[in-house]
């Protein structure tokens, strides 16, 4: 029975992702083996949370960092990796996704909270729903790997454009896909996008030396003045 329990406790313990930062401290990600896309650290998200600790996006001075004292809004979040890296950096931090997701993101809150250095919470937020008395703009929002859903498009253009600013800085990180309609959705998602915001793209050097790929890119996002 102990050592069922062991081979229980060891298969979980494998679907922990550890990421670490530039300092050597870990954060430990707890994914599920079955679910959904937000139940698993997709590549994107680990190459936007170690973007954000780089020189360029940091500025970082005498211990500071651009994210101190900031607020951040991470949509679809799924295990939390973006907005924890953020929340390790300074920020305070809101992590949403659907009501399914929110067990395994406080959970991951609870496995991190002695990396934490600013503040990090949980919500519900389903894309295309009115909430803009739930959240003040934000200084940042951030999202990685959100555009795969022809139908989730213009949900999720409406939230970008409910909850940002003018002074909101949206941070986009997505794999290009080749696959199926992939290049097709990506292609509209950036069409109705360009309608309301401007885009600006991050040069693959000035994404973390380590964590880049030619297929995963960096976008800002303003809404347009």
């Amino acid at each position: 029975m102990a050592a069922a329990a062991g081979e229980a406790e060891e298969a979980l313990c494998s679907f922990v992702r550890p990421l670490e930062k530039r300092d050597g401290t870990v954060l430990r990600l707890q994914q599920y083996g079955s679910g959904g896309v937000g139940c698993v650290v997709w590549d994107a998200a680990i190459v936007l949370a170690k973007y954000l600790e780089t020189q360029h996006f940091s500025g970082a001075t005498a211990g500071t960092h651009a994210l101190r004292q900031r607020s951040v809004l991470e949509l679809g979040a799924g295990t939390g990796a973006v907005g924890l890296m953020a929340a390790t950096l300074g920020a305070d931090v809101i992590v949403t996704d659907l009501e399914e997701l929110q067990d395994l993101l406080k959970l991951n809150i609870k496995m991190n909270e002695h990396l934490i250095t600013g503040s990090v919470q949980a919500k519900v937020l389903k894309w295309g729903e009115e909430r803009k008395d739930y959240f003040s703009p934000p200084d940042y929002i951030l999202m990685a790997d959100c555009i795969y859903y022809e139908e989730s498009l213009e949900p999720l253009l409406k939230t970008l454009k409910d909850l940002s600013g003018p002074k909101t800085c949206i941070i986009c990180c997505y794999e290009q896909r080749t696959m199926g309609k992939n290049p097709e959705i990506e292609k509209k998602y950036f069409e109705l996008l360009q309608l309301d915001f401007d885009l600006e793209k991050i040069p693959l050097e000035k994404h973390d030396e380590e964590y880049r790929s030619e297929d995963i890119h960096i976008l800002y996002i303003r809404k347009k003045k």
